[in-house]
């Protein structure tokens, strides 16, 4: 629970402001260069999945974001996120679905605007900080997977 107002909801609510902030103050044409040649804001509406792959689908995705919310909360209650890793992995996965399912439901698209480029690849599909944190949660329950009981705390 402790984790939940510590880290799930700052996380949450730094997701949304920085959303309304660029709905605010960015236009959908507009490109804000921050490190030249690297690092841009903009703002893209993603109707469907990481790198806008299954468009226009947001009642799918939000009904797939309720079942992952359900899911996390019966793995929770079943003590499933035993070790630090997987514990602020969970938070991290429950601040970034409420991030984009709220977009999903209020704006009727997630809201992008981190654009990096990178020099091997070119622009690296938008995304945001809620898909920040479902990756870092991605990777923490991937760590956490290789550790062996010993390791865990």
């Amino acid at each position: 629970m402790k984790l939940v107002l510590f880290l799930t909801l700052p996380i949450y609510l730094l997701d949304q402001a920085t959303k309304w902030l660029v709905l605010r103050f960015i236009g959908t044409e507009d490109t804000v260069p921050i490190i030249p040649r690297f690092f841009n804001l903009v703002q893209v509406h993603n109707t469907g999945a990481a790198f806008g792959m299954l468009k226009d689908n947001n009642l799918f995705f939000v009904a797939l974001a309720t079942a992952a919310l359900v899911a996390l909360a019966y793995l929770a209650k079943r003590g499933a996120f035993t070790d630090t890793p997987t514990r602020i992995g969970a938070a991290l996965l429950v601040s970034g679905i409420l991030g984009n399912v709220t977009d999903r439901l209020v704006h009727g698209f997630v809201i992008d605007f981190l654009d990096v480029i990178l020099p091997w690849y070119g622009h690296w599909p938008s995304f945001n900080i809620a898909d920040s944190a479902i990756c870092v949660a991605a990777f923490l329950f991937l760590v956490s997977g290789f550790k062996s009981e010993k390791q865990k705390d």
